[in-house]
Order: structure tokens, then sequence, then C-alpha cells
């Protein structure tokens, strides 16, 4: 083998062999080959709809490359001159029928899997109008904020009724940027588009949920992540009661600082933004109404369309912070 060939064939074994250590690391970090355990009926669906493709592109895969060794072993020069040309071969009809009506099958076998499946994940199923909830998601730089039937407002932590049907509206206010919410326990990816309202659902047990944007939306588009608390009926009726009543207080101003302050600060050290211990602004309402309507320097207005309760429940609980206060 000339040197020109020889570290060329080094040079690829060592690329393939980066390329498969980086699979590895890449399929370690996602928790495996696997989508995330499906606790909802629709996302019970994606994942058959996940594991039947991957059976078929599997096959496909070892086929393929199983070929590729063959021929490349079979047909390889060996003690032929490199001048030589290898043998010819010309036509092979039922090959060729084989090889067009086989992928064909396979497509056709895949598309009405889907096609069957489509329907239970994007309908939610048939439910008494007492056993079913809508609630409205809001993605924001960098937060999701939910409302409720009554109106009543959460933000990082969305209640809902377990073992019920949840019509989730999924919106992005019109002066922000596309988010998507996706909650992977739960169902799929439902993008929050400004000026548009996208509809998706979920019914799952009790529990509580990791929730993430998939959509990068800035700097801090890692951190934001949010939670799903599935409780009995009774508990979430309670729970949007009292935040109804309580539309200023301090529970409300803890989730605005823990879920949308914090995104982007500390109290006592340097993030992405100033520390705030020291800075007078954390006990000024006015200051910081200001700069959640307006936003200044790279921070958006994350607040641009916040009530004044919203306000006076950030304040409420900023004010609560002494030399040890909360830090997410």
């Amino acid at each position: 083998m000339p040197p020109r060939v020889r570290r060329r064939a080094c040079v690829g074994v060592v690329a393939t062999l980066g390329a498969l250590l980086a699979a590895r690391a890449a399929t370690a970090g996602s928790g495996g080959l696997l989508p995330p355990t499906p606790h909802s009926p629709n996302a019970h669906r994606i994942t058959d709809a996940y594991i039947f493709i991957l059976v078929f592109t599997g096959i496909i895969f070892v086929l393929v490359e199983g070929a590729l060794v063959l021929f490349a072993v079979r047909y390889r020069r060996g003690r032929r001159a490199r001048t030589a040309e290898g043998p010819q071969i010309h036509g092979a009809t039922r090959l060729e029928i084989i090889w067009t009506v086989v992928p064909v099958l396979i497509l056709a076998a895949i598309g009405t899997f889907v096609f069957v499946k489509l329907p239970g994940i994007s309908g939610p199923p048939s439910a008494r109008a007492a056993d079913q909830t809508n609630i409205t998601i809001e993605g924001r730089q960098f937060y999701w904020m939910f409302r409720y039937p009554n109106d009543a407002i959460s933000i990082g932590t969305m209640m809902a009724p377990a073992d019920q049907v949840v019509h989730e509206a999924v919106v992005s206010s019109d002066d922000d940027v596309n988010h998507s919410w996706w909650v992977p326990n739960l169902g799929g990816k439902v993008d929050a588009i400004p000026g548009r309202t996208n509809h998706t659902w979920f019914k799952g047990p009790a529990g509580t949920y990791v929730a993430r944007c998939a959509e990068l939306c800035g700097v801090q588009h890692a951190a934001m992540t949010a939670h799903v608390e599935l409780v009995p009926r009774s508990e979430y009726d309670r729970f949007i009661a009292q935040r109804k009543a309580d539309a200023s207080g301090v529970a409300l101003g803890k989730e605005e600082f823990d879920y949308v302050c914090s995104s982007c600060h500390r109290l006592d050290s340097t993030y992405v933004g100033p520390a705030l211990r020291r800075n007078p602004l954390l006990h000024d309402r006015k200051g910081i109404e200001t700069i959640l309507r307006q936003g200044v320097g790279q921070m958006p207005a994350v607040g641009s369309d916040w009530t004044e309760a919203q306000i006076d429940a950030l304040i409420a609980y900023t004010n609560t912070l002494g030399k040890r206060g909360s830090q997410r």
C-alpha cells in the first residue's frame, strides 16, 4: 500500500473511532437510545412510532453496512495489478426490482403505522367536561407562565389534575421570540410562536415531570426549565382558588424570583447579570416595574405585560430577602 493511501486509511480509522466515541457520549447524555418512559396516551403512541421506525432503520443500516463490508472484501484488488480493472458486472433485473420494491413496501409500512397512531397523538380522548381542564402556557425569555381557567397564574411550576385530560394552549407574547414547550414524559414538542396559538394535551398519573424549552431562544435557553405537578383534582382546585385569592402574594413572588430573576441573576455573585444582594432596586417597586416593563441593556422586558398584582407579588417576596435569601 503506497504511503499516501496508508495515511488516508489511518486518518479514516481515527475519524471513525472519534465519531463512535462522540456518539456514545451523546447517547449517554440523552439518557439512552429510547425516549423517556411515557406517562400519557399520546406519549405512548409517540414512543411506539419511534420504536417501530427504529427497528426498520436498524435493519436497513445492518444490511447496507454489511453489504458494503462484504463487497469491499469480496471485490478487493488483492494481487491484481493496480492498473488492471476489476470484473465488470452488468444487469441484474431481479435484484434491481427487489431493491426498488422493498423500500417502497418499507415506506408504506412506516407511513401506515404512523397515520394509524397520529389521531391518538394529536387528538385527546373523549371525556366528560368535568374531567377536562384548560391551561394556557406562555413562553417567555426565559421562563414559562401558566394561566388557569379562573385567571390564576403560576410561573415555573404548572399544577394540573392527575388522571384527567388536560388541554394546553401554547403561546408566546407578541414582543417575544419562538419557544417550544416539551414535557418528554407527557407528549411531543409544541412550538410557542408569537401571534399564534398551538394546542396539545396529556393525561398522566400523579407525579412531578420536568418540562423544558426545545427551541433555541437566547443566551439562557438552557435554563428555561419548568415542572408539571399532577395532583388529585381536589388539590388542583384548591391551589388555583388560593392563587386567585392571593394574586399578589409571596408564593407567586417566589416563583417569579426563582424562575425569572434567577435565570440570569444570583444574590451574592455575578452570573449572566450582576449580583442582586446590595442592589437597591431589589426593594424599589417603581424601579423594578420600570425594568420589568422596558428591559435594560441586554435584559429583555421580562414582565412587559405583567399585572400590577404580579409586580406586587415580586416586591412582596424580595422584601423578605435578608442576608441569606433564596439562591436558585
